[in-house]
């Protein structure tokens, strides 16, 4: 890490980029968007259908204070859309 990096802020690359995770045959991407001293609740949840990979990008209006609490909602909304929804939220 360079020393700009340490003086501002700067992620690594596993940092800024929180593991996925699988559930039901979809592959959830937690992207929390930092807005001020808040993160709010976002991901990209992607499904292969018929060779194609489809993509449904979620934003919540949800903000928690620290990126892991917003990745941790993120998980648990994006698996009660993928519930509720299925396929169809393509």
């Amino acid at each position: 890490m360079s020393i700009l990096s340490k003086l501002f802020g700067g992620k690594t690359a596993a940092a800024a980029a929180p593991a996925s995770e699988t559930y039901n045959g979809f592959r959830i991407i937690p992207e929390p968007v930092k807005e001020g001293g808040q993160h709010r609740i976002a991901a990209r949840i992607e499904k292969e259908i018929g060779g194609e990979t489809r993509v449904h990008r979620m934003i919540r209006a949800d903000t928690l204070p620290s990126e892991e609490a917003a990745i941790a909602a993120t998980l648990h909304k994006a698996k009660q859309l993928i519930d509720q929804q299925g396929d169809r939220i393509f």
